[in-house]
Formats: structure tokens, sequence, C-alpha cells
């Protein structure tokens, strides 16, 4: 596996266009807020290729062909060390029979690359390629401490302005999903109708396993297709789990078993080892099921929102820190089987995203910058003046559907739309985005470098927002929707 440490460099020119390559591509920023003194290497990094007029237009016919290749070249921050693999490999192999066994496993470090010795090359550019925001004089330690969660950041559904629900309005509402659920045969239509506003959570594991098409709509036939999936799915399990440390499938179940800690890691629900021991049975057998894509990072992220609405069938408070290990033992696996099926319908129509060179993403990405700009000028010629390019922020919405930039909760009730639109998560998100864009567009104007408006977009303001605000989020995305895909001309320069 190639480094880009390991190459003698001329003059850094080779050194600052693989490192500011990553950044167009959204490598760096992906799963981890930017640091300042990040975006500060960033702009020297910019100036730096100014200054040495550093031809990039002779690259850009390798940029699309070379997105995996490079992805691929470049192996990701956070890794285990060559004694911690040993303990990896030699693991003892975990049963499904006891899916609340716990595996100690040792805090991760991130891996220190090689200085890059260079005469003119900038020192700034020295040992950043894969532990981005460090100095070289820095010695490896971990990640800055995050701010914790105020307790209104909750899984639970609640308005950030704390008033109380309208209980009569409400009542009716969950009234009228018990009918349509209740009938002999679910009428999908009007259920997706009644969806798009919110779920009540009392129905909504059963709204989502028919929206998503795991229960068929004839009432009399879910109980037996649930045992028939669960049974499928744990036959999965025996199949194909213990190859996990085998040769072919190692570097895949590394991966996730190096993900799955870094999933909500606010949140001390996902820190339980039997839940981090159900996610990684799911990232796998869905990775060694779905070979075109394998296992992409943003996938485990895709997990959490099934996970917790089928457990809250069976937790009423305080799920954050519920302790999943003392339910019984039936209904952990009907929640982990529940889990993967749903997931998979929901990769089924967004594979595109994860195979190979992620060309979905990269379409999504390109679709919005055409979008704001024929929306928001202002916002789309503010970003080309300080040279923000949207890759750089607009992936990880893509590749995580926003959950790293919205609260648990409020991506529960993203998804109860998106589950009732037709194409909620492959098209309609598209405009969620544009509208998610627009809402920050004073900040953004406000705002006149490349430096904090990247900033800005990697750690919007979004910590308190609640029912209230989504639901005004997907008002503006529908009526972008309405506007720009149902008349294509509208918006047209």
């Amino acid at each position: 596996m190639l480094n880009p440490c390991d190459f003698e460099f001329i003059n850094g020119s080779f050194c600052v266009y693989l490192f500011d390559l990553r950044i167009r591509l959204g490598q760096m920023c992906l799963f981890d807020r930017v640091a300042p003194q990040e975006l500060t290497l960033v702009s020297s990094v910019r100036r730096y290729l100014k200054e040495t007029k550093l031809n990039l237009n002779n690259l850009k016919t390798k940029k699309a062909s070379s997105f995996h290749e490079f992805a691929r070249s470049t192996n990701d921050a956070w890794d285990i060390d060559d004694e911690e693999e040993e303990d990896f490999l030699s693991a003892p192999r975990l049963t499904v029979a006891t899916p609340a066994s716990t595996a100690l496993r040792r805090p991760r470090t991130l891996r220190t690359s090689p200085t890059v010795k260079t005469a003119s090359a900038p020192q700034f550019v020295t040992c950043m390629f894969l532990c981005p925001g460090r100095s070289c004089h820095q010695k490896q330690q971990s990640l800055p401490a995050r701010p914790v969660i105020p307790l209104v950041a909750r899984i639970s559904d609640q308005n950030s302005s704390g008033a109380p629900p309208m209980t009569i309005r409400e009542k009716s509402r969950l009234d009228k999903f018990r009918q349509l659920l209740s009938s002999p045969s679910a009428d999908l239509d009007a259920l997706r109708k009644h969806s798009w506003s919110g779920i009540p959570r009392e129905v909504r594991p059963v709204t989502w396993r028919l929206l998503s098409g795991y229960l068929p709509a004839n009432t009399e036939r879910r109980e037996q297709v649930l045992q028939r999936k669960r049974e499928e799915y744990f036959g999965f399990i025996e199949q194909y789990y213990d190859s996990r440390t085998d040769e072919p499938h190692r570097d895949t179940y590394r991966q996730i078993h190096i993900d799955i800690p870094r999933t909500n890691p606010l949140i001390p629900l996902f820190q339980q080892p039997a839940v981090q021991e159900v996610f990684e049975r799911i990232l796998f057998i869905w990775a060694i099921r779905h070979p075109a894509s394998g296992y992409v990072q943003g996938i485990n992220d895709l997990v959490t929102p099934f996970f917790v609405v089928f457990l809250s069938e069976f937790v009423e408070d305080d799920m954050e820190n519920f302790d999943v290990a003392a339910l019984p033992l039936e209904t952990q696996r009907n929640i982990e089987a529940d889990s993967f099926w749903c997931m998979s319908k929901l990769l089924d129509g967004i594979q595109d995203n994860y195979t190979f060179a992620q060309p979905g993403i990269q379409n999504k990405v390109k679709a919005l910058e055409e979008l704001i700009g024929r929306i928001d000028e202002d916002v789309h010629l503010h970003f080309c003046r300080y040279e923000v390019e949207y890759l750089q922020f607009a992936f990880r919405w893509m590749n995580n559907l926003l959950m790293r930039e919205l609260p648990l909760r409020c991506t529960i009730r993203l998804w109860d739309t998106y589950q009732a639109e037709s194409e909620g998560f492959s098209h309609f998100h598209l405009y969620v985005c544009a509208a998610f864009l627009i809402k920050w567009r004073k900040d953004i104007l406000s705002i006149a470098d490349f430096q904090g408006l990247l900033m800005l977009l990697q750690n919007l303001p979004t910590i308190h927002w609640g029912n209230e605000e989504v639901g005004l989020l997907l008002a503006e995305a529908y009526r972008l929707k309405y506007m720009f895909a149902d008349a294509p001309s509208h918006y047209k320069r």
C-alpha cells in the first residue's frame, strides 16, 4: 500500500498537491470535526500553491479516475498497531448465542506518519498526511475532547423550545396511525401521507418496518415474515461470521472493528460492548452479502436510527444509558435482525454511494452545487470567491445522510419523512441538504475567509434542534423539490 510520505519530493509540489487533493476529496473532514490548526494548514497550503504556481490544470483530467486510487493509497488515520493487530487476529471468536458477552478493547491511537524531508517545501507540510491537524513537533496524543452534549440533546422526541406537546392533536394522530396499522391490509399510501409530518413514537417501529418494505401490508402474514427473516439473518451469522478473521475478510472486519467505537461516541448506549458487537455483526454480514461495494466508512452510522427505533419498543425513558444486555436474549436478537434488514433496504436504494469511486456521492455533490448556484447565487459566488469547494463539506452530508450534522433525535424525525417519500434517501435528501445549507445563509455571507467558512460548515450549531426545526427544514426542502425537480427550467440561468 502506497503512502504519500514515502515519495521523494521535488520542491514540495507533489506533496502539496496530494495534501490539497485530500482536502478537496473530503477525506480529512468526513468523520470528525476539523480543528482550527487543520484549516490554518489548508490555507497555508493554498497560498503555497499560488506562490509556486503549481499547475493543477494538467491534473484535472486525472481527478475523477484517481478518486478511488488515491483513497486506497492513503490509509485511514485510525488504525491498530502491530501489537494490537496480533490481539485482534488472535481474539476468541464470539458466538451468536451470547450477544451480550463483552470483549475488552484497548483504546485506539493515531498512527504517526514519517516526516517528509524536502529542502524547499514549507515546514508545515511534514507529517500531516495521515495525522491532519498535528505539528511535526507534537507528540502522538488522543483527539481533543469534544463538548458534552447538554441534556436537551436527548434521543427522545421533544421540541427545542421545551413547549408541551399538543396532546389532543397528537392523540388524534396516534389514533389515526393505529387505525391504519390495524386494518387487515395496511393502506401504505395513506400511511406515507400521515408519516411525512412525523410518526408518533409509540407506532414508529412497526411503521418503519412497513414503509421500508421489510414487513408486508397484510396483517396476517407479518408474524410469519418476521420469523422467517430473523431466522434467515442468523443463518447468515452462522454461515459467515466465523470467517471474519480469515484472509479474504480480515481487512473488512478490521475496519468495521475500528469504526464501531467512533459511532455516536457521546451517547453511552453505543459504547456498550453488547451494542458494539451487534453493530459489528450487522455490518460484516451486509458487507459479505454486497461485494460490489463492501463495507465503506459511513455505513456504520446508518444502523443507529433503526437500532434506536426498534429498541424504543422496550425502553420508555433514558434510552441513552439503558443496559441492552438486560433485555431478554430473544428480544436482543429480534432488534438486531430487524435493524439489519431495514438498513439493507435503505442501502439498496443508495448503493451507488458506496461502490467503486462512490459515483453516487460525487454526482449528488455536483447536483447540490448546481442547485445552490440557481437558488442562491450570492452564497454560491461567496464560496467561489473564497475557494470553498462543495466536496469539502457536502461529501459527509451525502455519505452519512446528515447524521454527523444533526442530533440523533433529529435524524430519526428526518427519516420519518424519508421513509414516507418514494425516493427519500436517494433523491429528496439532495433538497434537504440544499435547504440545510441555505438555512445558514446569513452566517455564511458574514464570514470572509476560507478557514472561517469551513469551520462553520463543519460545526453547524444544531445541538439544540428539535422537531420544530426539522419540520421547517423539510418544508423548505419540499418547496425546493416542487420548484426545481418538478419544473427543472424554473431556475435555469
